[in-house]
């Protein structure tokens, strides 16, 4: 396994309770996991409950009231999601879920150890110049995979206008509600401005003491995509969002593009890939992730139910059924990344709820996604 992040720990776990004997290559020398906040859906919730990790997860998490959509500050959209299960977090505590899991399941990580590339008869390759065999090979190391590199694997990458910093910031809940008192501050808000200028401030609650905020604005505005970032712009656009805009604007952050990375396949022979190293999608969904581990566990069963020697086979069967709806996830993102239309509210309907709602621990998922 080429990578330590969640699709890395996920498949790494969901094999490993399977009797499988696992070594995750981590390059990095600490395991951690990078960036703020994170939305996940009943696909990747799923996938949770199924390797153990739901109540470790749950334990510093939460399901927002609603999502709301605000436009120039005034309420599009305030979309309860009944029926639809879904909790944000911070980052680090995804990853602290699933590296105890991970742990837990007998899987043996290294970390400071490079994967180079990778061979489709299942011959691994390090920075050190060793090199190893296995009987299964998974990358899931990220956009600028170097298993996918080593495979040249044909590959497209879309890019959009817009792109955003995120910031993992304290609540201050109490600030907030005196200046807007009647304001739901639990709820999921997206607060758009799309005249005279592009700015969008997501604004997502991590757990009771953190917050995850994602400021948007076109690659374009010299200002808008500054980092650190330009706190009078900002409150001036935001005045309401003034107290977690000050803690942001003491933060270095990072401006990320938004980009769609779309493979050829996503197998080559004894080799599969997954997370961002396969289908890299823009955030709107907020299905990056929740493809990742949704793809990396389905993967796992797969390869338990592989033939001996038919490890190839299994794994284009496996990219057959699996990709559909992670195509999809990427159209939806990428449409709405173009045309901005998040901003006009009740995007979670249709096409766009789909992914959401799939779930990968079901034996008759395909079944019912085709009805």
């Amino acid at each position: 396994m080429s990578g330590g992040g969640f699709a890395g720990l996920t498949a790494a776990t969901a094999l490993a309770q399977r009797g499988w004997k696992v070594r995750v290559h981590e390059r990095a020398r600490e395991l951690r996991a990078e960036g703020a906040g994170i939305v996940l859906w009943n696909n990747s919730l799923q996938v949770l409950d199924a390797i153990g990790a739901g109540p470790d997860l749950a334990s510093r998490s939460m399901t927002p009231p609603a999502y709301e959509t605000r436009m120039n500050n005034v309420i599009q959209s305030q979309e309860t999601l009944e029926g639809v299960r879904w909790r944000t977090m911070t980052r680090p505590h995804l990853h602290t879920t699933l590296l105890t899991a991970a742990r837990e399941s007998g899987v043996e990580i290294l970390a400071g150890s490079e994967v180079v590339g990778a061979t489709a008869d299942g011959v691994v390759s390090f920075s050190t110049g060793e090199t190893a065999e296995a009987d299964l090979v998974i990358g899931a190391d990220g956009v600028g995979s170097a298993v996918r590199d080593s495979l040249s694997i044909p590959m497209k990458r879309e890019r959009s206008g817009d792109g955003i910093t995120r910031f993992l910031v304290p609540r201050r809940k109490a600030e907030l509600q005196a200046l807007e008192p009647d304001t739901e501050w639990d709820n999921v808000i997206d607060f758009w401005n799309l005249d005279p200028r592009v700015l969008r401030v997501l604004y997502t609650p991590a757990n009771d003491e953190e917050l995850y905020i994602a400021l948007m604005s076109p690659s374009a505005d010299a200002d808008g995509s500054r980092v650190p970032i330009d706190l009078e712009l900002w409150t001036s656009v935001f005045p309401q969002l003034a107290p977690v805009l000050e803690a942001a604007a003491g933060i270095q952050g990072r401006y990320y593009g938004y980009q769609t990375t779309r493979l050829d396949h996503w197998t080559e022979g004894r080799v599969a890939l997954i997370g961002d190293s396969a289908h890299a999608m823009c955030p709107a969904l907020a299905q990056g992730a929740g493809t990742a581990m949704q793809n990396a566990y389905t993967l796992a069963v797969a390869a338990e139910a592989a033939a001996d020697g038919d490890m190839a086979a299994t794994l284009v069967e496996w990219e057959r059924l699996e990709r559909p709806i992670t195509d999809l996830a990427q159209d939806r993102s990428q449409w709405y990344a173009d045309t901005r239309e998040m901003a006009k509210g009740n995007q979670f309907v249709g096409e766009s709820i789909q992914t959401a709602l799939y779930n990968p621990t079901d034996p008759h998922r395909h079944e019912v996604h085709a009805s």
